[in-house]
């Protein structure tokens, strides 16, 4: 069976829901991958009369399917020092309160536990999203960072995420964490610690997106190895490399879009993510869960976008064989 293909809404979220469920079916999507975000979802009103059953209505309008949602932007707040202008940008009113850092901690943590009571509602096993991370603001290891402030840091991702994650269990639901720059876990090695940190439960895996990978020098087909077991779902964002001597991985703190980045995202083909060999090893675990596009390209307008994407996918998504590689290389008659 073909794996289905959706639409990420998180860059959508401007648009009213039955909007972007318009368009993504026009363009040919199987279905969403619904963001907590805009009036796309609201996990504080996962069990009010009627809610739940209003989004599938609109789904069901437009021949779409649901198999995951999102929360990435509280999920970030739960474990984020310092807390600041950025997250109150980024978490609503709700979250937010009165800004103190502990008390934005607390809700986030609060809306996580509510997104994976919506999760069951809606019929859904997976949420996607972002974890936060005390310690990032010390990845560049200077001015010098003890050990012991490193090891804090993934217990207090370990402290805050276990009663998230012990109603994910009571509900059924995985986490699939998005391994990227910002979170406790952003590349192979500290994902390892990551799973080592709340003893490798399965309520917490991953989502691989390959974007991130990419500028880091992370090999994308050799993580979906490594995690084979972890790969809960997958976001397919593309990123073009353009490293000059000038350009660099690091940004420069220059806008998306901006040419003298060293790397950028763009819409899915026309970056340097491996896609077949991707799908190939997605292919070899077994993994049969949706394709979800997560469409972001500062050059191009994504009414053009989205559906380019996912045409430039599937060219190279293809079922496997129904021949064994022993029974098709077998030297028998």
């Amino acid at each position: 069976m073909p794996r289905p293909y959706t639409l990420f809404t998180g860059q959508w979220a401007d648009l009213p829901f039955e909007e972007v469920a318009r368009l993504a079916s026009g363009w040919g999507y199987d279905g969403l991958e619904i963001a907590v975000s805009g009036d796309h979802l609201d996990a504080w009103r996962w069990d009010e009369p009627g809610y739940v059953e209003s989004k599938l209505a609109v789904l069901e309008k437009y021949n779409l399917k649901v198999w995951a949602i999102s929360n990435h932007l509280k999920g970030q707040a739960v474990c984020d020092d310092p807390i600041d202008f950025r997250h109150e940008a980024i978490v609503g009113a709700k979250v937010w309160g009165d800004g103190d850092p502990e008390g934005v901690r607390q809700r986030a943590a609060e809306e996580m536990k509510h997104t994976a009571r919506l999760a069951k509602a809606l019929g859904v096993d997976t949420v996607v999203g972002f974890t936060g991370s005390s310690i990032w603001q010390y990845v560049a290891m200077f001015p010098p960072v003890p050990a012991a402030v490193i090891e804090a840091g993934y217990q207090d991702f370990a402290d805050r995420w276990n009663p998230i994650l012990d109603v994910f269990d009571e509900c059924g639901v995985r986490f699939a964490h998005e391994v990227h720059p910002s979170e406790i876990a952003y590349d192979y090695w500290t994902t390892v610690r990551t799973l080592e940190a709340i003893g490798h439960r399965k309520a917490f895996g991953l989502n691989w997106d390959p974007s991130h990978f990419m500028w880091q020098g992370i090999d994308p087909v050799s993580f979906i190895w490594d995690f084979k077991d972890r790969i809960y779902h997958v976001d397919c964002k593309d990123t073009k490399l353009r490293p000059t001597g000038r350009n660099t991985v690091m940004g420069s703190h220059l806008p998306w879009g901006d040419p003298r980045r060293g790397w950028d995202f763009v819409s899915a083909g026309r970056g340097d993510v491996p896609w077949e060999s991707s799908f190939r090893a997605l292919t070899a675990i077994g993994y049969t869960g949706p394709i979800s596009v997560e469409w972001e390209d500062a050059g191009m307008d994504r009414l053009h976008g989205a559906p380019e994407a996912l045409a430039a996918l599937k060219k190279f998504d293809f079922p496997a064989s129904q021949t064994s590689f022993d029974a098709a290389f077998s030297t028998k008659p």
